[in-house]
């Protein structure tokens, strides 16, 4: 891990917002008119997607990706001028949370500033001609960091951020130098101290694919020596065959235990449930109950809990990267209580000190913090009608802190319910 990393990251929400389809401006002002409300779901961190003048050139659909950056200085004129970024990014810290924006580094749009300036600071193809590496990015060409002077202007775009926001989110970070992120760290740490780094971590397939094609691809490991978050992706291909019925949730559980002994001990990962490049969790589970028990179990892991814009309301539409699509307000269901009781349980320090377990019997998780003789426990039925699963707390009756009511331990045991269990105690 970055031997900056705080693990109290384990005890934050981060809240995702595509600033094109978050409301029906979809501007600047028009998102700052919302954070009280973003606030109330427990949100310590914004993350920005990017707020850059998207590329004309290839774009895809009628506006473009917002990972076509044209201008890495300058903020997209469809969503307000830089004075009215500033205005939002004041509110956010006046409301007492961080703001991180994304970090496209490893491409650009054809027609962005540095292709049109800085021609030799790309990739080619034999023809000369500016070039992407991965083939579905056909809106791109991909930046090559073997000239020096390309690293010290992206420093320098950083610092200039660094001193009005709080961190970054990076894009395909593991697609860039591990030593370029390692240098514009310290760098930026010079700018401003305490900002988060998460890194947009890939499947393990991806990473092998590229390292076949000859091109550098670091892994979560290999990241977490920089960035203080990264993605959940290295077993995201679980989740998802779970969600499927492709594999037993006995099998999902066991990576999840496997995850937790692979990294150093203060590894902090991002748990979610979506996000916008991935289908949404209302889509998938259209049970009430089962999307309760999921979102619960989500926000209980060990790790920074990620909320998409939308995920609130049980959007099952996830927004088109290049067109707009507003978030759904509408929908007639309201998540909100719920995270919001979740993230107050969440921001408990055992959750970001304690040790960690987790199990699963007859379609019940039991997860479980310890912290000295304190245990925070969660018990999550994903599957099945119920039954009794064994916990560590002495027999007794407990306060159940998501709904209220008690929790009764029996037996060494608890009846998994209708609805996600959350209680604490002392050993």
């Amino acid at each position: 891990m970055a031997k900056e990393t705080d693990t109290a990251l384990r005890s934050q929400v981060l809240y995702c917002v595509y600033v094109r389809s978050h409301t029906k401006e979809g501007t600047f002002q028009a998102l700052r008119r919302d954070l009280e409300r973003i606030k109330s779901l427990g949100t310590d961190v914004i993350w920005l997607m990017p707020i850059h003048p998207v590329g004309e050139q290839r774009k895809k659909g009628s506006l473009g990706c917002p990972y076509a950056v044209r201008d890495y200085r300058a903020v997209n004129p469809a969503y307000g001028a830089m004075e009215d970024f500033r205005a939002l990014v004041e509110e956010i810290h006046r409301l007492g949370m961080r703001c991180i924006i994304d970090i496209v580094y490893n491409h650009t749009a054809p027609d962005s500033w540095l292709a049109q300036n800085h021609p030799e600071w790309f990739h080619h193809d034999t023809g000369g001609a500016p070039v992407n590496r991965v083939a579905d990015w056909s809106d791109v060409v991909d930046l090559d960091y073997s000239s020096r002077a390309l690293w010290d202007y992206q420093i320098e775009t950083l610092k200039q951020w660094a001193a009005i926001v709080d961190g970054f989110r990076c894009d395909a970070a593991s697609m860039v130098p591990l030593e370029f992120w390692r240098e514009a760290r310290a760098a930026c740490a010079q700018v401003k101290e305490g900002l988060l780094w998460l890194a947009e971590s890939v499947y393990a397939d991806f990473v092998r694919q590229l390292r076949a094609m000859g091109m550098p691809c670091w892994s979560d490991g290999e990241l977490y020596q920089v960035f203080d978050v990264a993605y959940d992706y290295d077993i995201w291909p679980w989740y998802e065959k779970y969600l499927r019925g492709e594999i037993s949730l006995p099998v999902y559980i066991e990576i999840l235990r496997l995850q937790d002994g692979l990294y150093p001990e203060n590894y902090v990962k991002l748990r979610c449930l979506e996000n916008h490049d991935r289908p949404r969790i209302a889509g998938q589970v259209t049970d009430r109950g089962r999307l309760e028990q999921l979102t619960a179990f989500q926000m209980f892991q060990r790790g920074m809990a990620l909320l998409y814009a939308g995920q609130e309301w049980a959007n099952v539409h996830t927004p088109s990267l290049f067109e707009k699509e507003t978030v759904d307000r509408e929908t007639g269901t309201d998540l909100s209580p719920l995270l919001r009781r979740l993230a107050e349980i969440k921001k408990d320090e055992i959750t970001a000190r304690g040790s960690w377990e987790l199990r699963e019997e007859g379609g019940a998780v039991y997860a479980r913090y310890r912290l000295g003789d304190r245990l925070l426990c969660g018990v999550f039925r994903l599957e099945g009608d119920g039954g009794r699963i064994a916990v560590e707390l002495p027999d007794g009756k407990y306060p159940e802190l998501l709904y209220g009511g008690i929790v009764e331990v029996s037996g060494g045991a608890v009846a998994s319910g209708e609805r996600p269990l959350i209680f604490e105690g002392t050993l």
